[in-house]
């Protein structure tokens, strides 16, 4: 028993060593070599997942052999992996770049399938030649970074799977904002802003163009679902109506059923849709087999799609033919260089040799066979190509992954340099650390330089979003399949979080049409919703008076500033006019002229007074009273003058106080002739001591203490609140009056009143002693005379609250002028009549006789 174990322990390190001899334990067929994959080697390596043909598959049949004929293949994007030639190329001549080490490349075909992506991705997880992960036997590969360029249902499951193994995720698609989440997806890096960078210059587009009927399409997926999402909800803030909200299955043999009603159709012309490189065709047929059953006539219909890859290969590709399209606008990075091609199938053709000569590869084993480690390998003997051919190729969309393949082999470099500089302070390590693993580049493409020195037109903002300038992209589709690309516009993203949008008119070949549920309202009109209609089916009313509105379907009128009034279309503003009564309008000259009329009249009655002042009928009415009376009459109406012209503080001031004190001295005057005409009828009585109190004391003491009252009434009222000029903006609509303020209206109705007060007790005494015997009684024509005035006045204070600005003024000096002419006709005329025409009764005797 001792000998057997003995015999035993000396043969086991033997067949331990047997064993370790073997290279791998298991055993793989060898020979599979997949077209659709393609390979470069180096010591490090840079993975890409590309979608690149459509397909359909087939169900699987268990009573035959399964072969790849159940695959049907559209033409190639070459474009896809040339960028990866070229990028890798560059770099490992570069000098500086990598200058010990080879960078090599694996893009991998997944058909736009999510069940087609776990293939590639267990490919390049497993290091070895099988399709093992965590099994490393036999060659050995390195892979640092995946790029990659799927929708996001796709980008979501490669993180699964990529984020075990920490493996940087680079993504060269416009992705959802989902994948941003650094918690769920730590290692997803996005070269490109999310895709809601599309949506806001999609609404801003249509906005500009005037679009606010449209129709809402995208294909029955997650991102597709979120597209209908967001746009619905910024179409609704914007205004904008989308009457037609329609999703597709991806399934291009999926028979139409139910769509929206027919009379939507024919009225939309503008279709925005959330589209995607595989879904694009497939959508273009579903709306077509709609259109195609409409019987009214439609009109060219324009696309807003989000697709940003060139557009004008995948027409000319897969010939499609769009009977209802004038025009495409998409969205693109802007780049450095751009391309048009007029002769693009001799393009493409050049470029498919091009790749068929550097990648000569085909199936050799049955597709379902056993992975190994073998791709379509690039041939080491490449001919360059000339600059302007690889210009060319790299000015469509390939020049995104062309920029981020170097921008990664950056990053490779800095993290090389940093590992090499920390491993000489550790060289005992040496030799390992130059080893880089994928996991050592995370710090370095999470430095803002890694975006700043990856594609032109993205950056970061300063909040550290990435953000870009996109290119608006006119794709003009002509009736003989031909396609005109031209640059509209662009979009791009400013400081205050907003998108600027700048369309160049002259850029769009062909007339567009339009897509609206009624016509625009034009300014100086405001739209207003219907009920039970949409946001952007509308009436237009004219704006109410005293407003504008400058712009097209204005929401609600404005109004103008306060110096400045809106013109007759109510579409601007324009400045107010300064008025006032002045002399050069024609109601100036007219109470000016009527002032200086009657101030002639009452001079030349003042003259006949002074002439025929020693004839008993001058005598008998009080001679000087009526020279008093005569003087502030004629005060009144040259008083006038101070209302019409500029108002200025000094007239301010004293046009009021004037008006007041003169006609307070006016009626003072007749007040104390009517006291007077009493008195002396009382003094003819026998025995009557009133014949004491006749003469000038009594007259004059009356003028004096009535007028008086006013003057301090006067005083109090400039001493407190004095008029002042003042500009009133608001009381009429397209002028500014210049006026003044009475500064403080109750004093203003104060003298008013006070003087009012006089007149009613002077009509009262007058009317009382209108029937007093006498020769020369004027008891009668100042009763006349002041019922005319209190008429006046009375009529005047509604009538000059009711007016404004110069009408106001106006209404003030013809009562004026109106009061104070039948003063001096009612009064005086009838005494001009005797002296003139009857000078037989303007003698003593008479006089005596009554």
């Amino acid at each position: 028993m001792l000998l057997l174990l003995q015999l035993i322990l000396l043969l086991w390190p033997r067949g331990a060593c047997g064993i370790c001899k073997a290279k791998c334990l298991l055993t793989l067929e060898q020979g599979e070599v997949d077209p659709e994959n393609h390979y470069k080697s180096g010591d490090y390596f840079i993975a890409g997942i590309a979608s690149t043909m459509n397909t359909i598959f087939q169900l699987l049949k268990f009573d035959t052999s399964p072969s790849m004929k159940f695959v049907k293949r559209t033409s190639k994007f070459y474009w896809k992996f040339l960028p990866f030639l070229f990028a890798t190329e560059d770099i490992n001549q570069n000098g500086h770049l990598l200058p010990n080490f080879t960078l090599g490349y694996n893009v991998y075909e997944n058909f736009f399938k999510v069940e087609m992506t776990s293939d590639p991705l267990l490919d390049l997880l497993s290091d070895g030649e099988s399709n093992v992960p965590n099994y490393s036997c036999g060659r050995q590969r390195n892979t640092v970074a995946v790029l990659e360029e799927a929708e996001t249902g796709i980008s979501m499951q490669m993180s699964a799977m990529l984020g075990t193994y920490k493996i940087p995720q680079i993504s060269n698609s416009l992705a959802s904002l989902i994948l941003r989440d650094k918690t769920q997806f730590p290692f997803f890096y996005p070269m490109l802003p999310a895709e809601g960078v599309q949506y806001s210059g999609m609404v801003k587009l249509l906005l500009h163009f005037r679009w606010t009927l449209v129709g809402l399409i995208a294909p029955e997926t997650d991102q597709g679902e979120r597209f209908m999402r967001t746009m619905s909800f910024l179409m609704l803030r914007n205004d904008i109506c989308a009457v037609i909200y329609e999703t597709f299955p991806l399934n291009v043999g999926t028979k139409v059923s139910t769509f929206t009603s027919f009379f939507q159709w024919t009225e939309v012309n503008v279709f925005v849709y959330g589209s995607d490189i595989s879904s694009f065709q497939v959508g273009i047929i579903f709306v077509q087999s709609i259109l195609q059953h409409i019987q009214k006539p439609t009109v060219g219909n324009v696309w807003i799609t989000t697709a940003h890859w060139d557009l004008s290969l995948e027409l000319m590709l897969n010939g499609f033919s769009f009977k209802y399209l004038v025009g495409i606008f998409s969205f693109r990075i802007q780049k450095r260089k751009w391309a048009n091609y007029d002769a693009i199938h001799l393009f493409y053709t050049f470029m498919h040799n091009f790749a068929k000569k550097t990648f000569t590869c085909s199936f050799t084993k049955d597709a379902f066979s056993v992975k190994v480690w073998r791709r379509c390998r690039q041939r080491e003997g490449l001919v360059a190509l000339r600059e302007e051919q690889i210009d060319r190729i790299l000015a469509m969309d390939s020049y995104l992954i062309y920029s981020t393949v170097w921008a990664v082999g950056r990053a490779i470099h800095s993290a090389y340099i940093f590992i090499s500089k920390r491993s000489g302070r550790n060289r005992g390590m040496e030799l390992e650390a130059k080893r880089l693993k994928a996991w050592q580049l995370h710090p370095f493409l999470q430095s803002s330089q890694f975006h700043n020195n990856s594609i032109d037109g993205v950056y970061l903002d300063e909040k550290g979003d990435l953000t870009a300038i996109l290119n608006i992209v006119n794709w003009d589709v002509f009736p003989n399949k031909s396609v005109k690309r031209v640059k509209s516009g662009s979009l791009e993203k400013r400081a205050s979080q907003d998108f600027k949008i700048t369309i160049d008119q002259k850029s769009t070949t062909q007339s567009l049409p339009t897509s609206r549920c009624v016509e625009s309202c034009r300014p100086g009109f405001m739209k207003v919703v219907l009920e039970g209609k949409p946001i952007c089916c509308y009436k237009c009313l004219p704006c109410p008076e005293g407003t504008i509105s400058t712009m097209e379907d204005a929401e609600k009128c404005t109004k103008c500033p306060a110096h400045q009034h809106p013109n007759i279309n109510q579409d601007d503003c324009i400045p107010k006019i300064e008025t006032f009564l002045s002399y050069q309008e024609s109601l100036g000259i007219i109470l000016a002229s009527l002032a200086l009329f009657l101030s002639l009249i009452t001079g030349f009655v003042f003259g006949i007074f002074i002439k025929f002042q020693e004839t008993p009928i001058v005598k008998a009415n009080n001679r000087d009273l009526s020279y008093i009376l005569l003087v502030s009459l004629l005060l009144s109406f040259l008083n006038t003058f101070l209302f019409i012209g500029w108002p200025r503080r000094t007239i301010c001031l004293v046009q009021q106080t004037a008006f007041s004190n003169i006609f307070t001295v006016a009626i003072s005057t007749i007040l104390a002739k009517t006291v007077m005409v009493v008195l002396a009828f009382l003094a003819t009585k026998p025995d009557n001591k009133v014949q004491r109190w006749l003469g000038k004391s009594l007259a004059s003491s009356i003028v004096l203490s009535c007028s008086g009252v006013q003057v301090v009434l006067c005083s109090i009222w400039l001493g407190t609140s004095p008029p002042f000029p003042e500009s009133d903006i608001y009381s009429e609509s397209a002028e500014i009056i210049l006026q003044c303020n009475e500064g403080s209206v109750a004093m203003f109705y104060l003298a008013l009143g006070y003087m009012g007060f006089l007149a009613v007790i002077c009509f009262t005494m007058a009317f009382l002693a209108r029937n007093l015997p006498g020769g020369f009684n004027e008891a009668k024509l100042i009763t006349f005379s002041m019922m005319v005035f209190c008429s006046v006045w009375i009529s005047f204070v509604p009538t000059y609250l009711s007016t404004k600005g110069k009408y106001m003024v106006a209404v003030q000096i013809f009562s004026m002028l109106a009061s104070s002419a039948s003063l001096l006709l009612l009064i005086f005329l009838p005494k001009c009549y005797i002296i003139f025409l009857r000078p037989d009764l303007n003698t003593k005797e008479h006089l005596m006789s009554k």
